[in-house]
């Protein structure tokens, strides 16, 4: 019965997608064009003017030195951790809710990712759990160097708590902001929270470009100077001279002109998402646990998640969809339980309750700065009926 129900209700209904890329395309679409036009007229398509630019840009909406672009989010994470001299030996501490690439950039260097559990009221890494992980790798003998902190679907980690772990244990910090860029924390952007950022323009970013992209940000000279010649085959004085051995990972001139107009109305997309997210919490908050935010930080909410627990989560996104509203699990297994990755060590050498549950009963609903007042409440009065029934 609530099958043809919803059917009935639904039958005419336009479909409502998790990110709809169109609608900025609709906006910007001329300065788009221009600016494209500008990168196939000069044909400097490597490495042009629009990257230098761009990294400017980037640096000064940041607050940092430094802006490094690369060829995407997980080269820059790869290339910091390259620049940091991490190897063999190594033991870095990630969370395991997040997406495949924080761990993975650890294996290629061949260190050690260490999963860290994460608090389940912000998705974000553990303070306790990372205590107790950073004595996991001393008593597997191995020796540790940094924390790779993830600020999932877009708020910022607890940095202070992990600084001041950081400090006690001698360890380096490295933030994860693919998913956070835009975002701040005690009045500091992201980018400058850090020794080190890393960030994705993947199309579905708060910044996104027209395909793969990605940058480091930093304060600090001689890591911006490393960064710059690992992401270009280790060059020294020229691309001819290799002091060291890098990889091949630059941002084309042609995204780079893209992110250039893309930024120039990021706040505005900004404050678009802070006014979306308040109506989902404010509309959904008695019917599902919402996403906190802590006082001292922002989200640039990439992601609005919610959490359903048990079997209502399955249920929910199905009435959803058949609705015609989209939705996505991010991430449906944390990486400590999957094939890849499950013979690295864990915080107490055991599972990660906390990280375990939210895979189970994470829910992520339609994002981006473009949703109408009556889109996201067609989304929460939907939720609210299929909680009923």
């Amino acid at each position: 019965m609530h099958d043809r129900l919803s059917a009935h209700r639904h039958s005419a209904v336009k479909p409502v997608p998790l990110v709809d890329l169109q609608a900025q395309r609709r906006r910007l679409g001329k300065r788009i064009d221009d600016a494209l036009l500008r990168v196939c007229e000069h044909a400097h398509f490597i490495m042009g003017g629009e990257v230098a630019d761009f990294e400017r840009r980037l640096a000064e909406f940041c607050g940092t030195r430094h802006a490094l672009s690369c060829g995407n989010g997980t080269d820059a994470l790869l290339l910091g951790l390259m620049a940091k001299g991490v190897g063999p030996g190594d033991a870095v501490f990630c969370p395991t809710f997040t997406f495949a690439a924080t761990a993975e950039v650890v294996a290629l260097v061949h260190a050690t990712p260490v999963f860290v559990d994460v608090l389940e009221d912000t998705f974000n890494i553990d303070p306790d759990s990372l205590i107790n992980a950073i004595e996991t790798a001393r008593s597997s003998r191995l020796r540790p160097v940094g924390i790779l902190a993830v600020d999932l679907f877009g708020q910022p980690a607890d940095y202070q708590a992990l600084k001041d772990i950081a400090s006690q244990n001698g360890l380096w910090i490295f933030a994860d902001a693919a998913q956070s860029f835009g975002a701040q924390y005690r009045g500091r952007r992201v980018g400058q929270i850090t020794e080190m950022t890393a960030t994705s323009f993947f199309p579905s970013k708060p910044l996104g470009c027209y395909g793969d992209g990605g940058a480091v940000l930093t304060e600090d000279d001689e890591l911006a100077d490393r960064i710059d010649s690992l992401r270009i085959h280790g060059k020294g004085s020229n691309k001819y001279d290799n002091v060291r051995i890098g990889v091949n990972s630059r941002l084309d001139a042609i995204q780079a002109a893209i992110l250039v107009e893309k930024l120039a109305i990021f706040p505005e997309e900004l404050a678009a998402r802070q006014l979306i997210a308040r109506r989902y919490s404010d509309g959904l908050r008695h019917v599902v646990r919402t996403p906190r935010i802590p006082n001292e930080a922002t989200s640039a909410w990439a992601v609005y998640t919610i959490v359903v627990e048990g079997r209502d989560r399955d249920k929910l996104a199905a009435g959803l969809k058949a609705a015609g509203i989209s939705t996505a699990i991010y991430y449906p297994l944390p990486l400590h339980q999957q094939t890849a990755y499950r013979d690295f060590p864990s915080a107490n050498g055991k599972g990660l309750p906390q990280a375990e549950r939210l895979a189970q009963s994470v829910l992520s609903l339609p994002m981006h700065p473009y949703l109408d007042e009556a889109t996201v409440d067609r989304i929460i009065d939907e939720i609210r009926w299929l909680a009923r029934s």
